[in-house]
């Protein structure tokens, strides 16, 4: 499907200056239902616009938000040491009252119904997000630190503890991780799914063996296709059935 992309300025609530997001949709008239998209920590990159691409293919309006808008602009990082040192410095000032700001600003300004789909930092942010905004489906990729406090957006209590406000907004939840992945132990995936379980979320918690983090990623080393493959066929698939 042949698709257009721009940039685009959200005003947002209590804040000077706009957030920038990233837009990409099909190039045929809509309506096209909204999926936004939540980066990692390198914030909205190469990598990340394509993943929008590929979503707007589908026939959605896919949205990048710059969630690091309060400390600059565009901030586009390198997958590197020094890359993922300065997105811990950023994600350190990422707080649940700026997401929650960001992203009303955006469901008030793009038609729905809405969806989410997270990159590592950016599950971590969906999976936040579905506690409290109705969307009506989320897919996080390998979102770390639900179970711990290590990052704002885990304060004041960890956002695993949150999960009941997915189940209340009936939103259909999917979970891609692999067993490899060093920001989960074992006790950690017991620990998710024991209370998505219990808190009753419609919801799908996939675990690929021998499969690392940032598996989804073809530019990195860490990619691997059938797992990828197999993620997006699923996200493909839990998009159609509820964004309706």
């Amino acid at each position: 499907m042949k698709i257009e992309n721009r940039w685009l300025d959200v005003p947002v609530a209590g804040e000077a200056e706009p957030m920038s997001a990233y837009l990409a949709r099909p190039a045929a008239p809509g309506p096209h239902a909204t999926v936004l998209v939540g980066f990692e920590m390198f914030g909205v990159t190469d990598y990340v616009r394509a993943v929008a691409d590929r979503i707007a293919a589908l026939g959605y309006t896919a949205v990048v938000p710059d969630f690091y808008h309060r400390s600059g602009r565009r901030i586009c990082l390198p997958a590197t040491a020094e890359g993922r040192s300065r997105g811990l410095e950023l994600l350190s000032q990422v707080t649940r009252d700026g997401v929650d700001r960001d992203i009303q600003a955006l469901l008030d300004q793009l038609p729905g119904p809405h969806a989410m789909v997270g990159l590592s930092v950016g599950g971590h942010i969906a999976y936040y997000s579905a506690t409290r905004f109705p969307f009506a489906a989320v897919a996080a990729f390998y979102p770390g630190w639900l179970t711990d406090d290590t990052i704002p957006l885990g304060r004041p209590t960890p956002t695993l503890e949150l999960t009941a406000g997915i189940a209340e907004h009936g939103t259909r939840l999917l979970l891609l991780v692999g067993d490899g992945d060093h920001l989960f132990t074992r006790a950690q995936l017991d620990e998710i799914a024991s209370r998505l379980d219990a808190d009753g979320v419609d919801h799908d918690l996939v675990v690929y063996p021998d499969t690392p983090h940032g598996f989804f990623c073809h530019e990195r080393d860490t990619y691997r296709p059938d797992a990828a493959d197999d993620a997006f066929a699923r996200v493909t698939s839990m998009l159609a059935d509820h964004l309706r």
